[in-house]
């Protein structure tokens, strides 16, 4: 069985999004991309599990929206920003090379 980021779809974070156009490989991305819209659920379970994490919820409530929506569609996070999403409970994260790095 493959895994949501076999699956060819993921959900692009905010820092991925702002460099579309500057990848020098598109094949970091996925097939795919999806943006966020809203999922209340699982942003709720996204929320109780950043302070065990050592992470205040309102400091990352985007962030957290992201990751909520994508675990409410078991999809991955695609994002340059690893360590935004460090501590959230069942989300898949892959990592994408900083262009602008």
């Amino acid at each position: 069985m493959s895994g949501p980021a076999e699956s060819g779809r993921g959900v692009l974070d905010t820092s991925t999004v702002i460099r579309l156009g500057r990848f020098p490989d598109a094949a970091v991305l996925p097939d795919e991309p999806l943006i966020t819209a809203a999922a209340a659920r699982a942003f709720g379970q996204v929320a109780a599990s950043l302070p065990r994490g050592g992470r205040r919820t309102a400091a990352r409530a985007y962030d957290a929206m992201i990751a909520a929506t994508a675990l409410a569609n078991e999809l991955p996070v695609y994002t340059c920003k690893v360590d935004d999403f460090n501590g959230i409970d069942g989300l898949e994260i892959v990592a994408v090379p900083d262009p602008l790095a």
